[in-house]
């Protein structure tokens, strides 16, 4: 038997203004994106900016639906938005902020398994780590690839 470790190095930020700022302003766009959510049944408004590496910005907002599962999370519905409008474009940088109502949560809401997995997805299929910013009123963290979020990524099935 062996005893391992998975190690996380993340940037941590107290507020946006401590951010560079191409990743402020898509952490702006990202709490802009919120104003599209449609989540009658939760309340929990999430909203996400992903910049594509020609420095476009493509938002996306959860959309819930009375049958459940149908709806889509902010994160995959900006990603399908960018893979369908803007095809062969790589992901930079991904941007999230969620909280219920008006009120942003004080500690980044993490994305959930699926959006991690179609993140990691992308991130393979472009060939270049994609950063993820996670937003909070009181934290901001910033991730440098999808393993910092995913570790041990599902990709056994490599189509070549």
């Amino acid at each position: 038997m062996t005893d391992k470790r998975i190690i996380i190095d993340y940037i941590e930020y107290s507020s946006l203004e401590e951010m560079e700022p191409m990743d402020r302003e898509l952490a702006l766009a990202a709490l802009d994106a919120r104003g599209g959510s449609y989540s009658p049944y939760s309340k929990f408004r999430v909203g996400a900016a992903l910049r594509l590496e020609d420095g476009t910005i493509v938002k996306g907002a959860n959309q819930e639906n009375n049958a459940y599962p149908s709806g889509l999370c902010a994160e995959r519905t900006a990603m399908f938005a960018a893979g369908a409008n803007h095809p062969g474009v790589a992901f930079d940088t991904l941007a999230v902020a969620g909280g219920n109502g008006d009120t942003v949560c004080e500690m980044p809401a993490a994305p959930c398994g699926a959006c991690r997995q179609v993140m990691a997805e992308y991130q393979r299929l472009y060939g270049k780590p994609l950063k993820i910013i996670l937003i909070g009123t009181h934290s901001i963290y910033k991730f440098s690839k999808v393993e910092d979020i995913l570790p041990l990524i599902f990709d056994s099935l490599v189509v070549e």
